[in-house]
């Protein structure tokens, strides 16, 4: 029988453990266990609160320079360096985010991982998996269907129908819904308005689940979520709809972890996903802290580059939870340095020192933002076919005699855990040798949000500034009034730059950030400053992923990478 040699494939050959099994390694006993087959299962909430005061294991984070075409592969590199510790005696637990139906449908395919560095069941993770997504459409759906609901049978609230500020979302990529009217057809329709979709990951009910400690915590959180203003701009809230309740109610589920393997066995919490570049991009604080009460050592991931990632991860998820990261992991390739450099996507597999010597100030950059906030680093260089060994030398030396950090070689991809265990190793001295470390936040609670917007642009993009369109500043001085001045900042803007605009590759330096809009998301606990022409509901390619996935005809998908 031929080599398996798609991520498919290759994951369709495991032989998985019992999720039993993979649970009893953490200590979980099967009775807090909820099963979805024999290779998924929730962990009971229950059981997950008696943890509380247990001695926490080791978070290690893993981000990456700014996302290119070629692909870093930080996913595959959290789950190489998670087998790979295991490898090393560790005891190991991986935190992911789930994958959305819309980027694997879209550009993305699936997310799991590739090669020999994968999460299973692959098909099962990609699509569906324990529903958690659609939970998150059914709630917050449900509040724009009682917002509406509130309008047409008399609006006692008030609620100014230009006002409203809750948007309906979907699990698909859909350009044409991102403005649309609701209401049409007379008064029995409801009342005529505005509206438009975002996609679920960009939704704050996802925000709210993945901050959430508990379910109390989750249903305070859901209630103070605003839904729109009355005329007097008076903020209208879930919980003056009364809603919070009954939304909380289809969370019930979701909000418990979810439990499954890698190739290798080891174990992977796989849940939440809000977007990276516009919500904060970390999996749940339940399914991190579960797996800090159960495991030596955590490997997690931030979305997109450390500038989105990272600074999302400390600011606004360990601000919120307590759970800061002690090291980093900085995931870089030959061709994205090369990308970077000014190479087109069509050469990126052709060796180029020169643009590799261009393209590593993106490297720099990120670095030295992951040493603004406190995290000791060091960078995993993902092999690909076409790289030069000369190439290499020049990264590494770099690395240690300009930058201070190791750049370690890395093959999970084609070899798994053994592709890793060098970087696991020097992530388990980064540890040994700072014990006492632990991630620094970019501002204080007390800074004023323009300020903390400033910092994040100038510290962290290497902006000169940032320019406030009139309505945004405007939203600034109206959110500082009305209690919210103490709320980290989350920027939503391209991940494929430090600048607002995506075509300004490597290290931008002097630029201005453009914040055209400022939106607060009261339940989830931040302020949303949406920069460029960066959309909360991404359109379809001109080839979308969807016109290769299918059955075959044994009833098995095809096409899902």
């Amino acid at each position: 029988m031929a080599e398996p040699t798609s991520d498919i494939e290759i994951a369709r050959a495991a032989r998985p453990r019992p999720i039993a099994e993979v649970a009893a390694e953490l200590g979980i006993p099967e009775h807090a266990l909820t099963a979805y087959g024999r290779h998924v299962a929730k962990v009971d909430l229950g059981w997950i609160a008696g943890l509380e005061g247990r001695p926490r294991g080791r978070l290690v984070l893993v981000t990456a320079v700014t996302p290119t075409p070629a692909g870093e592969g930080k996913t595959t590199t959290t789950i190489g360096l998670g087998d790979a510790l295991r490898r090393l005696g560790k005891r190991t637990a991986i935190c992911l985010r789930e994958p959305s139906l819309g980027p694997c449908f879209g550009a993305k395919g699936g997310a799991t991982g590739g090669g020999r560095a994968q999460v299973v069941p692959m098909e099962r993770i990609n699509l569906h998996f324990t529903g958690d997504f659609h939970a998150v459409g059914a709630a917050h759906n449900l509040l724009a269907a009682m917002v509406d609901n509130h309008l047409h049978w008399g609006n006692e609230l008030g609620l100014d129908p230009r006002r409203i500020l809750w948007r309906r979302v979907l699990d698909t990529n859909d350009r044409a819904l991102r403005r649309i009217v609701v209401g049409l057809g007379g008064p029995a329709d409801g009342v005529p308005r505005e509206d438009g979709f975002d996609i679920t990951p960009a939704s704050e009910v996802m925000a709210v689940l993945c901050l959430a400690r508990d379910l109390l915590d989750l249903e305070a959180r859901l209630a103070r979520m605003l839904v729109g203003l009355t005329r007097d701009r008076v903020p209208v809230t879930a919980a003056h709809l009364e809603a919070h309740g009954a939304m909380a109610v289809l969370l019930l589920d979701a909000l418990a972890p979810n439990l499954v393997q890698t190739l290798e066995g080891t174990p992977a919490f796989v849940h939440g996903g809000p977007f990276a570049n516009i919500a904060h991009g970390c999996n749940s604080v339940l399914a991190t802290r579960t797996a800090l009460a159960t495991a030596e050592v955590v490997v997690t991931e931030a979305g997109f580059g450390a500038d989105l990632g990272a600074e999302k991860f400390v600011d606004i998820k360990s601000r919120a939870s307590g759970l800061y990261p002690e090291a980093a992991v900085l995931v870089a390739s030959i061709r994205a340095l090369r990308h970077h450099g000014g190479v087109a996507r069509e050469a990126l597999a052709r060796p180029d020192r020169a643009a590799v010597a261009r393209g590593i100030a993106n490297l720099d950059r990120h670095v030295r933002i992951l040493r603004r906030l406190g995290l000791p680093t060091v960078v995993a260089l993902n092999v690909f076919a076409g790289d030069s060994a000369e190439e290499f030398s020049f990264v590494q030396a770099h690395c240690r005699d300009r930058l201070g950090v190791e750049a370690v070689l890395c093959s999970h991809w084609a070899h798994g855990g053994a592709g890793a265990l060098e970087l696991a190793q020097k992530v388990a001295a980064l540890l040994d040798e700072h014990r006492a470390a632990g991630a620094r936040l970019l501002y204080d609670d007390a800074t004023a949000l323009v300020e903390k917007l400033r910092t994040v642009a100038t510290e962290i993009y290497g902006a000169a500034d940032i320019l406030l369109e009139k309505a945004a500043s405007v939203r600034l001085a109206e959110l500082e009034g009305a209690g919210f001045g103490r709320l980290p900042v989350c920027i939503a803007k391209t991940p494929y730059s430090f600048a607002a605009d995506p075509n300004l590759s490597a290290a931008p330096s002097s630029h201005v950030l453009p914040i055209r809009d400022i939106r607060v998301s009261a339940g989830a606990g931040f302020v949303v400053a949406i920069c460029g022409e960066i959309a909360t509901m991404p359109g379809l390619p001109r080839r979308p992923a969807a016109t290769r996935i299918r059955l075959d005809a044994e009833g098995r998908i095809e096409g899902l990478a």
